[in-house]
């Protein structure tokens, strides 16, 4: 792998190829983040490895083979089972399931390394919700918000992969009742992809947000 020229964003890869789902690689690669193994980094020359890379990716079964870092730790996404991750160990910043997909890993690298993430456009927010599973109701909070999805701060434990119904309300459009399904951790908490979304609700949602971009 030639050194010249130089991506963009560079992360490092500790997993095994099919802990990260198939064009996973190409996409970002394309979007300016190039995934590269721990092999390939080393041969990119001292100056970069000495640089260290942006983010680690790391298969949560290999933790215990990063070393610790001189300096400030390079931040750590980890690829997990349904359980996500406990945030023990201060260096992870986030956790996806395995297979990592692409819009999963674009969401938290983003967040990690953007100060303005370029996915669908979301405004912080603290609006009170209710979150329902199987019957049990609860509170959470909705600590930001898109038209895709949100991040949400639960009391109550979220396994990824797991659909909830969540039901909360905006300015001049009321009440929302909306599917969703919990995809990754922001540790400590969880976001989430609406599903089936009425245009209605888009249409309210995407108003919202527009208003709050404008009022920052």
């Amino acid at each position: 792998m030639s050194p010249q020229p130089l991506p963009h964003r560079l992360l490092v890869a500790h997993a095994a190829p099919e802990a990260i789902a198939p064009m996973t690689r190409v996409i970002l690669a394309k979007l300016g983040f190039v995934i590269v193994t721990q092999e390939e980094f080393a041969s990119l020359g001292p100056e970069i490895v000495r640089r260290g890379p942006e983010i680690r990716i790391v298969d949560e079964r290999n933790l215990a083979d990063i070393p610790e870092e001189k300096g400030a730790p390079v931040p750590i996404l980890v690829l997990t089972g349904r359980h996500g991750v406990t945030g023990a160990d201060p260096r992870i910043v986030g956790a996806v399931r395995r297979p990592a997909g692409m819009h999963e890993l674009y969401r938290l690298i983003q967040q990690v390394l953007e100060e303005t993430p370029r996915t669908t456009p979301r405004v912080p927010t603290h609006i009170v919700a209710r979150c329902r599973r199987r019957g049990v109701e609860w509170k959470v909070a909705i600590l930001s918000l898109s038209e895709n999805g949100c991040l949400l701060r639960s009391p109550e434990p979220l396994l990824l992969g797991t659909r909830i119904e969540l039901r909360f309300a905006l300015p001049h459009s009321g009440p929302l009742e909306l599917m969703a399904e919990t995809a990754y951790q922001l540790v400590p908490d969880t976001g989430v992809i609406f599903h089936a979304t009425s245009p209605d609700d888009r249409a309210a949602i995407g108003l919202f947000v527009k208003e709050a971009l404008i009022a920052l």
